[in-house]
């Protein structure tokens, strides 16, 4: 609401400040909720990095460029987008990883790490594979329980690095803000 009322008061000021000679100008232009819908897309990104983008923003309601710089961060901190690695950095199959965690998000706990192999076994897709861990991502009970946060469409970095923290519960920091900021540069709106 407080962003329409933005794009509202913007058109308001763009269509008043290009030509005061016509009354149609002085009229406000707004955008329907209906029609406006932010997409981005990351042009420098690798091949997974713009699937995930992709997936997040078709399977969710997640608009904000810092929430979604938010996310790809913390994966890229995780896990480097490999999704066939093992807490540590060993490269196994989803059945090979014995200890710590696996994935994306390194999915660590026990309901959480098993939860990815029911999905799995469910959709026909192999826990190995980028596509079958996307889309339990989205579905993972976890991350369910703080996507309205991650909807928000207002909120700085720390906001939603806060609800990272919430979603994966990290133990080690590291870059994780850094390469949110890197992502937040490269995201372009189309």
């Amino acid at each position: 609401m407080l962003f329409r009322l933005l794009v509202l008061l913007g058109s308001l000021t763009l269509a008043s400040c290009a030509n005061k000679t016509t009354a149609s100008q002085d009229t406000p232009r707004s955008i329907s909720a209906e029609t406006y819908s932010p997409r981005w897309r990351c042009d420098s990104c690798s091949s997974s990095e713009k699937f995930v983008l992709r997936k997040i923003q078709e399977e969710t309601n997640i608009k904000s460029r810092n929430s979604l710089a938010v996310i790809l961060g913390n994966i890229k901190q995780e896990s480097g987008f490999n999704a066939n690695i093992c807490e540590g950095g060993t490269r196994v199959t989803y059945e090979n990883c014995r200890k710590g965690g696996y994935g994306i998000i390194q999915w660590t706990t026990p309901s959480r790490y098993f939860g990815l192999g029911e999905y799995a076994q469910k959709n026909n897709c192999d826990p190995s594979s980028l596509e079958c861990q996307v889309g339990y991502m989205i579905v993972e009970p976890v991350f369910l329980r703080n996507l309205k946060k991650f909807e928000r469409s207002i909120g700085n970095n720390d906001y939603f690095m806060g609800v990272a923290y919430n979603w994966l519960g990290w133990g080690i920091k590291g870059n994780r803000s850094k390469y949110a900021y890197g992502y937040y540069n490269k995201l372009e709106r189309y």
